[in-house]
């Protein structure tokens, strides 16, 4: 069963620091790629950033990269996204998104030392989603 739960919303002021996290099924997030995206009234979504579970590889998007940091814990199944230096363009709803619904339905090969979860990232190409957790910006 496919279960991404995001967490760790809310306010924070332009120049904080805020962590997302989210927690998967563990077939949904062994050997998988797992990514956030953000989507604020007006914009497009936009993949922000993605991790592929089995080696720990993480890739950003050009508006987040330096700033955001993506990490995993395998013993909880969970991947977290440290958001630093928040600007107001941060704000909107986070999701998590995973590429599979179950990693280890294709070989590891087919992943390419993480290389095809970028490429996904890059074309919002995920099918499974969580419930989404908002944040806001103030200034």
């Amino acid at each position: 069963q496919v279960r991404l739960v995001e967490s760790g919303g809310g306010s924070v002021q332009a120049g904080g620091s805020l962590r997302l996290s989210c927690a998967a099924s563990e077939s949904t997030y062994v050997g998988n790629c797992l990514a956030w995206f953000r989507h604020a009234p007006g914009k497009e979504r936009e993949g922000v950033a993605v991790i592929y579970t089995e080696q720990g590889l993480s890739y950003y998007g050009d508006s987040v990269e330096s700033r955001f940091t993506m990490s995993q814990d395998n013993s909880n199944n969970t991947v977290h996204l440290q958001l630093s230096n928040v600007k107001e363009d941060d704000a909107g709803m986070y999701y998590c998104a995973a590429a599979l619904e179950t990693g280890t339905q294709l070989p590891r090969t087919f992943f390419q030392g993480g290389t095809w979860c970028k490429s996904r990232l890059a074309h919002s190409d995920f099918l499974a989603w969580g419930q989404g957790t908002q944040v806001s910006v103030s200034t």
